[in-house]
């Protein structure tokens, strides 16, 4: 018996035909089941922040919307592990199903979740040691650094949850699950939503209680996605066998390999986060302006990751649909989900430029009430985001590129907006014109990326072919 009847023989009817649409399924009908769930709990997942932002906006002011914009940087600094992790695992679980090798893919899990495990113990309590010398680093006044200690002091020792939530999601919906996937991170998001208000009005905590409302949230849903993995009649589950539980550090390598180009560009929006901030410092006229800017800053990455975390659901139901076929040796496949998954990302991403251009009071009447930042605003919104489409073409061929395994161009595109185009802008261009600069930077880093991305992968999809068929 050959290992693919063996691995056949154990999988149940419905495995066998979530294997078998993956491999024949109409692309556009597959894509779809695989990309609804992952928007929803990508969008979900952007609504964690986006919720705090407006809660706080319209009830405590925007000195704590400063405050809260100015953890971005750490926060990003610790989520970057979860997602270098969770994207590691969930292509190599993908490839590892295609080749039908299953015990694999479950020695892989437990090697994510000690890796997880691994990296939240240090770089949490790094964080919390060196809190306030990193935020004033970021660009902190003195009048916003105490909301923003406030918040991290509850949040950041949970950041564990976050982390695990981020691996078994995206382990759990590259091995066929992209439901449950989302319930993941709509039981967090709706718990979020209602316990903000209850804790920032009802109990009128503050910053602190968007903090505890976000911290129960992520509790909540990384105890319903590990129950999943705890569960042996699901595909891909947590071994019996004690010997799935010992570190392999080659398969840990592979993790990180792959893994690295998500978590290069989380920490890169970090830094390029931090020199943001800190040009607001420099060439505004008062403390109270570049506060103000980074209230605004705040909001405006909350409105584009709505969009952005959008794009990211399509790429990520993408993800295990090129995948499996790449395993499987089926790359005009793979080609083909990638085109579809780009079109859509498209429109996606010119919808949000729509808006924007069209109607940014809609945004701003979500965030505050404050005259000043809805002034600026207004403008600043329309400048940002007038180049917006082009992260489509980025998001999506980033995505592809890491399906295929390909982590050395993946990491180098992923790179390229916030390196290559955007850090120069940010560090040249406000010299010139002060903080518009800061804005207009974004724009030209949008368009220039998306040009790379369309040339990277006109040039590799020929060569692709020529090679595995």
């Amino acid at each position: 018996m050959t290992v693919q009847e063996q691995t056949s023989s154990l999988l149940s009817a419905s495995e066998e035909k979530r294997l078998f649409d993956l491999r024949h399924e109409h692309i556009p009908k597959l894509l779809m089941r695989y990309a609804i769930p992952s928007v929803i709990g990508a969008v979900v997942n952007a609504l964690y922040n986006i919720v705090d932002r407006i809660f706080i906006g319209q009830g405590v002011g925007s000195n704590a919307l400063a405050g809260l914009a100015i953890t971005f940087p750490i926060l990003m600094c610790l989520i970057a592990f979860g997602m270098l992790v969770g994207s590691g695992a969930s292509v190599r679980v993908s490839i590892y199903i295609g080749r039908n090798d299953l015990k694999s893919a479950e020695r892989l899990l437990s090697n994510a979740v000690f890796l997880t495990l691994f990296f939240n113990i240090i770089t949490c309590t790094l964080a919390l040691i060196f809190m306030e010398p990193l935020l004033r680093m970021f660009g902190a006044s003195d009048a916003i650094i105490p909301y923003a200690k406030e918040y991290l002091y509850i949040v950041i020792p949970g950041n564990i949850f976050c982390d695990l939530s981020l691996s078994y999601n995206a382990i759990m919906r590259a091995s066929g699950y992209p439901r449950k996937a989302m319930y993941t991170m709509l039981i967090g998001a709706l718990l979020n939503l209602i316990l903000d208000p209850i804790f920032i009005f009802g109990f009128d905590w503050g910053i602190k209680g968007a903090a505890w409302a976000t911290l129960l949230s992520e509790i909540i849903a990384a105890l319903y996605v590990t129950g999943h993995f705890l569960n042996r009649k699901h595909l891909i589950h947590f071994s019996p066998q004690l010997a799935a539980y010992k570190p392999d550090f080659t398969m840990m390598k592979a993790i990180l390999s792959i893994g690295i180009a998500p978590f290069t560009m989380m920490m890169v929006n970090s830094a390029i986060n931090t020199i943001m901030n800190r040009s607001f410092v420099a060439y505004s006229t008062t403390s109270i302006e570049a506060d103000l800017s980074m209230a605004a800053l705040g909001i405006i990455l909350g409105i584009t990751q709505l969009f952005i975390q959008f794009m990211l659901g399509v790429s990520m139901g993408m993800q295990p649909i090129v995948g499996y076929n790449f395993g499987a040796g089926d790359i005009r496949r793979s080609i083909k989900t990638y085109r579809v998954a780009l079109v859509v990302n498209i429109s996606v991403a010119t919808t949000g430029f729509a808006i924007a251009m069209l109607s940014p009071q809609f945004f701003i009447n979500l965030f505050s009430k404050d005259p000043n930042l809805a002034s600026l605003l207004n403008r600043t919104i329309r400048m940002t985001m007038m180049m917006f489409p082009f992260i489509g073409v980025q998001l999506t061929t980033v995505q592809f590129f890491q399906s295929l395994g390909i982590s050395t161009k993946a990491m180098f595109l992923s790179l390229t907006r916030q390196i290559i185009y955007l850090m120069p802008c940010l560090l040249i261009i406000p010299h010139f014109i002060g903080t518009d600069g800061v804005w207009i930077s974004m724009p030209i880093a949008d368009a220039l990326s998306g040009i790379t991305a369309l040339s990277m992968v006109l040039y590799q999809i020929p060569r692709l072919i020529k090679r595995h068929v």
